[in-house]
């Protein structure tokens, strides 16, 4: 989880950190991104990079910033390509920035771009930088889809053929099922389990009802289809205008806002079939799309006359069991940023949360304020803060906006940023 504050603050840290010397602040100057779409949809036939591009060249446009002052970029990407393995230098080179820049990616599963924002925040801090560029792209209507095993070893063996009788050594005993693609799954490499499968194990766990996770999908679509309709988004949006049509795309398209708790009690279990609670309409969709942050050195700030929309006070990054906690990465990190930011959970005036599934999101609002949770795990002597539903999620989500794996971090930031500003709020 990453902090951003407002005018006078910024963001959460460890309960068990020491005090330290205030480190230089970092200024998030703004954010932008692409339409977030549904995978196989109008963002068919872009690359991760294309989408990259825009968002970075949209942002470089809303700012003004000249794209020559820009010293580092870095950005999240999960479903890589692997013509374009550092998606960022090709997004970098793209978008138009100087070829001197450095440009390194990012994979870490749904955090990616939160750790390319936070990477590039100590760059900044360490002074080694004073403008850079985070974010992050995905783009899930072209994965990368490889043949099984047993081809590309043949295939490999086949680059140092002399000739057809080495040719037909090397592929005499191919059957059918040898040409069966071998499709990237969604899911964790250690447990072999998909997101929802964990989500489902998770809510069976925690006491998580499908009743509960279904009232909180409708309440993210019909949030994010207010905001759409109130013209609120349309200020971090970049319009694309894909091919074969070129026409622009302005808006994200997986929101439903008719959803109601009772229209998404009567979709099926989408995991487990028999027994789940997790379906396609309480759960996060395959999403394109991508995001960038602009963030400076106050240095920067001040000799550019730039207007910081959010300053960055803490971060925090907590790996937990694939086994039984694959979803609750945010919950274990909430209490150590805000400690190190020298806050508490019921300071902070807007509450952004990635919506992976609403099974996840019910999971971590009880988990917060649990007090046996947070005895248990940061010996606490109360609960971490109970989450106030008039601060949280206000646009929507990933539930309804979508989430492009490696982009969905700086959209968060990119909000939390817009938020403090229009709300007058102080901390996110």
């Amino acid at each position: 989880m990453t902090g951003v504050a407002g005018r006078r603050v910024g963001f959460s840290g460890d309960q068990m950190a020491a005090k330290k010397p205030a480190a230089p602040r970092v200024a998030v100057i703004d954010g932008a991104r692409t339409p977030f779409l549904r995978g196989g949809t109008d963002f068919n036939d872009l690359m991760a990079y294309e989408l990259g591009r825009i968002a970075v060249a949209g942002l470089m446009h809303k700012t003004g910033v000249d794209p020559a002052l820009i010293e580092s970029v870095y950005f999240g990407c999960v479903m890589a390509d692997p013509s374009t393995s550092n998606v960022a230098r090709e997004i970098t080179l793209a978008a138009g920035l100087p070829k001197s820049v450095a440009a390194y990616t990012i994979s870490e599963a749904c955090i990616s771009a939160n750790q390319a924002v936070t990477n590039a925040a100590d760059q900044i801090r360490l002074g080694h930088a004073d403008l850079v560029v985070a974010g992050g792209t995905d783009i899930t209507s072209d994965v990368p889809i490889r043949f099984s095993k047993r081809m590309r070893q043949k295939f490999i063996r086949a680059n140092r053929a002399k000739g057809w009788k080495d040719y037909y050594a090397i592929f005499k005993d191919v059957r059918p099922a040898d040409l069966a693609p071998d499709a990237p799954g969604i899911e964790d490499f250690f447990t072999r389990m998909s997101m929802g499968e964990s989500c489902d194990r998770m809510c069976k766990r925690l006491g998580v009802t499908r009743e509960e996770q279904d009232e909180y999908a409708a309440r993210s679509h019909q949030l994010a289809a207010k905001a759409t309709a109130d013209g609120v988004l349309a200020d971090e949006i970049v319009p694309v205008a894909p091919p074969p049509k070129f026409k622009a795309v302005t808006t994200d398209n997986g929101i439903r806002g008719d959803s109601t708790k009772e229209k998404l009690a009567k979709l099926p279990p989408a995991f487990d079939r028999k027994y789940g609670t997790v379906t396609a309409g309480n759960a996060s969709f395959l999403t394109d799309g991508a995001a960038a942050v602009l963030l400076a050195s106050e240095k920067a700030v001040r000799e550019l006359g730039l207007k910081p929309k959010a300053y960055i006070r803490s971060y925090a990054f907590r790996g937990t069991d694939p086994q039984e906690e694959m979803l609750l990465g945010q919950t274990y990190a909430t209490p150590i940023a805000l400690a190190r930011a020298g806050l508490k959970f019921q300071d902070m005036g807007v509450l952004e949360i990635h919506e992976a599934f609403a099974g996840q999101m019910i999971a971590t609002i009880k988990l917060l304020g649990s007090k046996e949770f947070a005895k248990e795990h940061f010996g606490m002597s109360d609960k971490i803060g109970d989450v106030d539903y008039d601060k949280l999620n206000l646009h929507g989500g990933s539930l309804s906006l979508g989430h492009p794996f490696g982009a969905t971090g700086a959209r968060l930031v990119t909000t939390c940023a817009n938020r403090l500003q229009r709300e007058d709020k102080n901390t996110a």
